[in-house]
């Protein structure tokens, strides 16, 4: 079927219902570093001798359940430092870890993020495995991020897109985005940037805090929502203390509240998990 444009009406929503109302939330998995990274280290997505396969989907089977959750995002979060040139052997184990979690839980809405801005090697490992969404850095404008300069996508991400088949797959574009300076595009609004990620095909936006849980501006989440017509995801800082001022967006992307102690390279903690979902689903109502 041809592909709705976002102008006219909804994007269209992933299996089961991506985007449910009152907020839905997302779990990030994230890998703990892939071969040939500058860090390693020990865990339960480890990346290393295909040990995504083997140990991926116990860790996240006894912390998530495949309930308690609206969405999934695999990310590569623990290659530190990031660098914007992704090479094969992260795309491979990203797609073996991708199929552990699909098979998993199959119904779940299923999302991937290459760091660094390696947005279309995502989408091919999202149409490789039959996942749902990207989300994409670096969508619109450019920015001087911690691994250096980033420049616009959607132009080429589109185009690849289209060219692979994938147009199933939606795109999350994140806009003046954390760990950034903004300072070339200083005279640009979070709104306005957010009108230009519209125009150029985005399936929806997400607004963060400076850096990764730190809490977003709801100021900004309000002028966001007031100037676009596609969903609007906050991407960092959400917790169960602070949620009802996040209530208006569409969804949220929850990584370090749900660590032990509130930490993102932590552990997954199942109570944390399940008390903000017992909290979220009662907001709903």
């Amino acid at each position: 079927k041809p592909r709705p444009n976002p102008h006219h009406q909804a994007p269209p929503r992933g299996r089961s219902g991506l985007l449910r109302p009152g907020a839905a939330s997302c779990l990030p998995l994230e890998c703990r570093c892939c071969p040939g990274r500058g860090r390693r280290g020990p865990g339960p997505l480890c990346g290393c001798s295909g040990c995504g396969l083997r140990c991926a989907a116990p860790c996240w089977g006894w912390c998530t359940c495949g309930r308690c959750q609206d969405g999934l995002i695999v990310e590569n979060m623990h290659d530190i430092p990031y660098s914007p040139r992704v090479g094969p052997e992260v795309t491979a184990i990203m797609a073996a870890i991708c199929v552990a979690v699909r098979q998993s839980y199959p119904s779940l809405p299923l999302g991937v993020q290459m760091l660094s801005a390696a947005n279309q090697q995502a989408m091919a490992v999202a149409l490789a495995t039959d996942a749902d969404f990207i989300r994409a850095e670096g969508f619109v404008f450019s920015q001087i991020s911690d691994e250096g300069f980033l420049d616009a996508c959607a132009s080429d991400l589109l185009r690849y897109r289209k060219q692979i088949g994938a147009e199933n797959i939606q795109i999350f574009a994140d806009i003046k985005k954390k760990h950034s300076s903004h300072a070339l595009t200083a005279d640009v609004s979070i709104a306005e940037t957010g009108r230009a990620a519209e125009f150029f095909l985005a399936d929806g936006v997400i607004v963060t805090g400076i850096a990764t849980g730190q809490e977003t501006d709801p100021a900004q989440l309000k002028e966001v929502k007031e100037a676009l017509k596609i969903p609007v995801l906050v991407g960092s800082g959400v917790s169960y203390e602070n949620m009802e001022q996040y209530m208006a967006a569409d969804g949220f992307i929850i990584g370090s509240h749900f660590k032990e102690a509130g930490y993102w390279a932590n552990e997954l903690d199942p109570e944390r998990i399940k008390k903000f979902m017992s909290k979220i689903q009662q907001l709903r109502k």
